[in-house]
């Protein structure tokens, strides 16, 4: 059994800061893509940055410039690092693990950021 655990949302004013982590654990021998994703009220999940096992990232053109995805892969961990943040940045952002050879895909119970104007 894989376990996600989010931590670090928030309330913040927009231009503020914030720092996701999203710890695994389990019975792991790798994890291939670990990414994070967005859902805002009345909107569907929307991929935020995913970064691969060899640290290649690619991000929403929304979040360009402002948010940095980063691992360590000895932890287990994923953290996504916002700055200058946006009203329009407020959702429940999920932390998500692909494993490898089959060995499934895993979403974090996801955590609130909320960004006051």
């Amino acid at each position: 059994q894989v376990q996600l655990v989010e931590s670090g949302g928030g309330l913040v004013q927009a231009g503020g800061s914030l720092r996701l982590s999203c710890a695994a654990s389990g019975i792991i021998i790798s994890i291939s893509d670990m990414g994070w994703y967005r859902q805002g009220p009345g909107k569907q999940r929307e991929l935020v940055a995913v970064i691969t096992s060899g640290g290649s990232t690619n991000y929403a053109d929304s979040v360009k410039g402002r948010f940095t995805i980063s691992r360590d892969n000895a932890k287990k961990t994923v953290y996504l690092q916002m700055n200058s943040l946006k009203p329009e940045d407020t959702a429940v952002y999920y932390c998500n693990a692909a494993l490898p050879w089959g060995g499934g895909n895993y979403w974090g119970q996801g955590t609130q950021v909320t960004v006051s104007s």
